[in-house]
């Protein structure tokens, strides 16, 4: 089993790679400006940003060596690739890291328009629809992943600018934005079983190169990240409410 999908030029396989490198970089900064706003002792400080890199890194590690082996490679209900990696990783953050007293100072001291911009790495969307024509991914599936990805990270761009202004209803404004963004994962991910369970019926490939790395690294980290994060939006606004 080749690491990289042959479907697809190195470079692309590249690219993405490094686009995906994106959102870890905006995840360790946000938490690091949110630990210089708290209190913590400075060392604790310092070490907390360089954990959380360690962990991601360790992450994608273990989604390279496990897309190697090509145990992700079958179509099955729910895909493997969702059993190993991204069922892990959601429970990871609602069950450890919700759970954390740390991350809830973090919460209460991090901006809101600073979890809103780390959305921004879902333009990786186009992906998708390079996916597409590349002959790699069902048209279905690349229009509905792509576009509606790349909608919510361009208009992440404005709606934390709104924040940051504190423009009149901007908890509104990106409660709404919020909401889109959520609805637009679960469709994905509701896409995505609808076609495996299609590719399993007419024993097509359906989005099976999905499974091969460096592309792995969406199903494995996309899902359980994106809904982790809309959630924190939707608490940092209950946190604002409550001191407003």
């Amino acid at each position: 089993m080749e690491i990289f999908t042959n479907a697809v030029p190195t470079w692309l396989s590249a690219l993405f790679l490094m686009c995906f490198l994106f959102p870890i970089v905006m995840i360790v900064r946000t938490v690091k400006t949110a630990t210089i706003n708290t209190n913590i002792n400075p060392s604790t400080g310092k070490k907390i940003p360089q954990m959380v890199a360690l962990f991601f890194g360790l992450y994608y590690l273990y989604v390279a060596l496990m897309s190697y082996t090509g145990i992700f490679h079958e179509n099955t209900l729910p895909p493997k690739i969702l059993w190993f990696t991204a069922i892990p990783l959601l429970l990871f953050y609602f069950l450890i890291v919700f759970r954390a007293k740390i991350f809830w100072t973090l919460l209460e001291n991090v901006k809101l328009s600073a979890l809103v911009r780390i959305h921004m790495f879902r333009f990786v969307g186009i992906f998708f629809i390079l996916g597409w024509q590349f002959g790699i991914l069902p048209k279905s599936f690349a229009l509905i992943g792509g576009l509606g990805d790349i909608f919510v990270a361009f208009t992440a761009i404005f709606v934390a600018r709104v924040i940051d202004k504190k423009v009149r209803n901007y908890k509104r404004i990106t409660l709404v934005w919020n909401i889109i963004g959520f609805w637009d994962i679960i469709s994905v991910l509701a896409s995505a079983v609808i076609i495996t369970k299609q590719a399993i019926a007419t024993n097509t490939t359906g989005i099976l190169e999905m499974t091969k790395f460096p592309f792995s690294l969406i199903p494995a980290f996309a899902p359980a990240t994106i809904i982790f994060l809309h959630i924190c939006i939707f608490k940092k606004l209950k946190m604002q409410d409550k001191t407003s």
